[in-house]
């Protein structure tokens, strides 16, 4: 099955990106297949828990099919407020929204020549070497035009994710909880333009506004295929407020680097602007490109 730069085959769970394999784990990939079965149609979260577990499992449904959902989304580098493929239908379930084309799978040509005759025993008229070497000449170069292609590709692939979970107000007073989101927002905004094709920039998943009791980083940068994750902290200090920002390697859970600002209530509004200034500008230096397997 194909949509947009997308390809899917349900009997493998394998999803393509412009040829190239996305990782998909295998329930979120039985949802993807459960919604291309009924495209269209509105699929209830009872409909999509059956498919992907049997009979008589004993898990949390919801939060499972929440998390496929994510995983799922991530995947196809889909957002859930302006959705291109998978719409949620609140209190129904989910529809897939996509135009799809079912590929089907092309035979192999039959062999014209005997199996025990290489392309080097068959004869070949004189006529045809001047044609043979040029079409020999186009094809080395086409493969080298391709080799560069793949390498650049490589290249864009292999751009840190950076996922950027929201701030947290841990201060105990809910007039800053505006203040919080306000200050994720304009670190995404920050980071996004300075990164440019250095890195790429999650922060409107639905897993990166888990409860911070409820929160696993490991099982987020799995969801979003994340190198980094940031985290904020917004605290009282004295009369006055900090922010901390830190930026951690994953998978390892490493400190990269900490962000520390403080400011005084009565300056919120360039606290904010400031802090997330400085974030950006500290983070952005020190998110490198993750090394291709294989190089």
């Amino acid at each position: 099955m194909r949509f947009g730069l997308f390809s899917f085959d349900p009997t493998t769970g394998i999803l393509q990106r412009a040829g190239v394999e996305v990782p998909l784990q295998r329930q979120p990939a039985r949802v993807l297949a459960a919604l291309l079965e009924k495209a269209g149609e509105v699929v209830s979260r009872q409909e999509l828990s059956s498919a992907i577990w049997e009979e008589g499992t004993h898990v949390d449904f919801e939060r499972g099919l929440n998390f496929c959902i994510s995983q799922l989304r991530s995947a196809l580098q889909d957002d859930a407020a302006q959705p291109l493929y998978i719409r949620t239908i609140p209190k129904q379930g989910y529809q897939f929204i996509a135009p799809f084309t079912r590929t089907a799978i092309i035979p192999e040509p039959e062999n014209k020549f005997p199996q025990s005759a290489s392309p080097l025993e068959r004869p070949v008229r004189s006529s045809t070497l001047p044609v043979a070497a040029a079409l020999f000449l186009l094809v080395s170069m086409a493969g080298l035009g391709l080799l560069r292609h793949l390498r650049r590709t490589r290249a864009v692939l292999h751009s840190p994710i950076v996922a950027i979970l929201r701030f947290d107000n841990e201060t105990g007073d809910p007039s800053l909880d505006r203040f919080s989101d306000t200050l994720t927002d304009d670190v995404i905004t920050r980071l996004a333009a300075s990164g440019a094709e250095k890195y790429k920039i999650i922060g409107n998943s639905e897993v990166l506004r888990v409860p911070r009791e409820q929160r696993n980083l490991t099982d987020i940068a799995t969801a979003l295929h994340a190198n980094y994750v940031i985290l904020g902290q917004v605290q009282t200090v004295g009369s006055g407020t900090r922010v901390l920002a830190h930026l951690i390697r994953m998978p390892d859970q490493t400190h990269v680097w900490v962000v520390r600002r403080e400011s005084a209530r009565s300056d919120v509004r360039d606290a904010e602007s400031a802090a997330a200034a400085a974030i950006a500008e500290e983070f952005s230096l020190r998110i490198v490109p993750t090394q291709p397997s294989g190089s």
